[in-house]
């Protein structure tokens, strides 16, 4: 189990680093980190959702078909 966690934390920070071009903290002092971290973070999982939503695989779209 603990394995499994690391692994998957190395590839989030893996997919920010090469995807987003995240190389270091922008901003100094730690609440102003803590902030650029989650959005760094809300920005990954925005991402995740809307590919499993062009995918469909959540079986919800983006818009409504209209039908004539």
């Amino acid at each position: 189990l603990r394995m499994n966690r690391s692994i998957q934390a190395e590839g989030v920070f893996g997919v920010l680093k090469q995807d987003h071009g995240f190389r270091r903290f922008l901003c100094r002092g730690k609440n102003n980190i803590r902030t650029e971290f989650l959005l760094l973070g809300l920005a990954y999982n925005i991402k995740k959702l809307f590919a499993k939503i062009s995918e469909n695989r959540l079986g919800i779209s983006l818009f409504e078909l209209k039908s004539a």
